[in-house]
Parts: structure tokens; sequence; C-alpha cells
């Protein structure tokens, strides 16, 4: 079973994920946001990493299908989560970069992947949703199959659903905005008007 409330808790517990109601984060973007997420801060934090870990191992054990090959995303998907998932299942991995290499063989997907191979890409964070998906494409295109993408947390984008169902892509996450609005609410963290009011602004982000 998963324990998506208690990964959303640890993420807060260790500011890999930060929350403010009054939108002062400042995304590169430049949108106001009232959220901050850096799961790459889990690699100081042995106990929630392998968390993380063994959840995504549990995610996989529940597929059909299961993968020949664990693939990251450069950067945050990579060194941690990917590296680590491969590990403790035993299984061969790659990483994709967003652009080939400048020089020597100008590879995009460093490591060994065959044609036919079934690939499960792991991600730490689910925005719009971009990333992930051109990693998936640059696997699919070396002759992979890409069985999913997997990710430590999602903000639920709208606009991230309708870009990889267009690529015909599926994603799951461990945790996601929605299980974190809800556990702040239990915890005395925020109001549920300032989870109504963190929602909305989700949502209207996600259809703008």
């Amino acid at each position: 079973m998963l324990k998506s409330k208690e990964i959303a808790n640890a993420l807060y517990k260790i500011d890999a994920i930060q929350i403010r109601p009054d939108r002062s984060f400042v995304w590169t973007s430049g949108i106001h946001s009232p959220i901050y997420c850096d799961n790459r801060l889990t690699m100081s934090y042995p106990k929630v990493r392998k968390q993380i870990v063994r959840q995504f191992a549990e995610m996989i054990e529940q597929l059909e299908e299961k993968p020949d090959v664990i693939a990251g995303c450069a950067t945050a998907g990579i060194p941690p989560h990917a590296a680590w998932l491969a590990d403790y299942l035993d299984l061969p991995m790659v990483y994709v970069r967003a652009t080939p290499k400048g020089h020597g063989k100008q590879n995009q997907i460093e490591g060994k992947v065959e044609k036919g191979d079934k690939v499960i890409v792991i991600e730490d964070l689910i925005s719009t949703g971009g990333s992930s998906i051109e990693s998936a494409i640059v696997l699919q295109d070396a002759g992979a199959e890409v069985l999913q993408v997997l990710a430590i947390f999602t903000y639920g984008l709208a606009k991230a659903d309708k870009k990889f169902k267009e690529v015909n892509v599926t994603f799951s996450t461990i945790t996601n905005f929605d299980i974190l609005a809800d556990a702040l609410v239990e915890n005395n963290e925020i109001t549920e008007a300032e989870k109504t009011d963190l929602l909305q602004w989700r949502d209207e982000l996600g259809n703008s």
C-alpha cells in the first residue's frame, strides 16, 4: 500500500516542499507561487530517500509488465532516485540528458539500453511534464518501450495530464498536491481556507 500521505509529510518536514500561502515564491517563469518543491534535498535524508525507493519499488511491483531498465531524467531524477531504485531492484540503469552531449559520441542516453527493452522513467517532480515526456520520447526513439513515468510529487496541473495523453505516455506519482494540502490541514499547518486558495491557484495555473 502506497504511503502517499506519509511521504508528503516527510517532504514537508525536511523542507523539500515549502508552502507560503501568500504566494511569495517566484518561479523562473515569473509565476508567483505558494509552493516550492526541491526533492533533491532528499539526498541528505537517508530515511526519507529509502522510503521513496521502497514506494517506487511497490509501484513497479503492481505493474503487469516489469521493467528491464530504470531510466533517470537529468538532472534531479538521476543520481538519486533512479540509481538507488536500480540498485534496490538489481536492474540496469541509464539516464537521459536534456540535450545530446556536445563532444565524444554525442550521447543523449548515458548507459546501455537495447531495442525492445522495457523502461521505467524516474522523475523527481512533475509540473508541466515537459522534461519527463522528452526523456520518454528519446528512449522510444532509441527503440525502448516506456512502460510508465514514475515521480515523487506532482502539482496536479491539468496541462501536464493533457501533454502525457497527447504522447500516449502514462505517469504515476507517490504523492501529490492534493494529498499534501489535506495533510497540512490535518497537522494544523494551514487552514481550510488556505487549502482552498492553494487548490484554486493550482487549478487556475493548470488550465492557463
